[in-house]
């Protein structure tokens, strides 16, 4: 539990300012993140994923009916996000990427010397331009990830989710399977 301007410390060592309480899910992925992190140091060739709805950004952003994926640095490099938006295309489960820019980071960066991330803005993320990129930009920050960029010795490939729109809108609407049906066509396709 706690409170707004609270400050407290990630996994990772990461001071986080808290701006909105209801932002609670950013939080506890962050820590999780820190752990897959830890354990993908270990690894040949490891790529992380975060599957959540922690924004109706993208609903706004890409509609009701489809997944957003978007990826850090070393993703980008070797396209996985676009990869994963074609084993969609291929079988109807179909994906918007989008982009990590400067200003997702920014706009989640220190205003004073006490915190290293601010979890949010003061905005709605529904309401802010680029809300569903700065989710991600916050839980690479807050897990420390953004030390295994591109430039790193071992950079460690991230991809993050964001389902809010391909969820469904209970009780109206029934829950769907998106995007697990491109994840299954993309990385088990040829296993089986």
């Amino acid at each position: 539990c706690y409170v707004c301007d609270e400050i407290i410390t990630s996994r990772a060592g990461i001071r986080v300012r808290v701006i909105n309480t209801d932002a609670e899910g950013r939080m506890a992925m962050s820590d999780v993140l820190c752990r897959m992190k830890e354990l993908a140091q270990k690894e040949v060739n490891p790529h992380i994923m975060t599957i959540a709805t922690l924004t109706s950004h993208a609903i706004i952003a890409v509609g009701e009916s489809y997944s957003c994926v978007l990826d850090n640095g070393p993703a980008s490099k070797v396209r996985s996000a676009h990869r994963l938006q074609q084993a969609g295309d291929e079988i109807g489960d179909l994906l918007e990427v989008s982009t990590l820019r400067r200003e997702d980071y920014d706009i989640v960066g220190p205003e004073t010397v006490y915190e290293d991330v601010r979890q949010c803005n003061e905005l709605p993320s529904s309401r802010t331009p680029r809300g569903h990129q700065l989710p991600a930009a916050f839980m690479i920050r807050a897990s420390g990830l953004d030390k295994f960029g591109i430039d790193a010795e071992n950079p460690i490939r991230y991809s993050h989710l964001d389902i809010a729109g391909s969820s469904g809108l209970y009780p109206h609407v029934n829950p769907t399977g998106a995007p697990l049906p491109s994840l299954a066509q993309r990385y088990l396709r040829d296993r089986f």
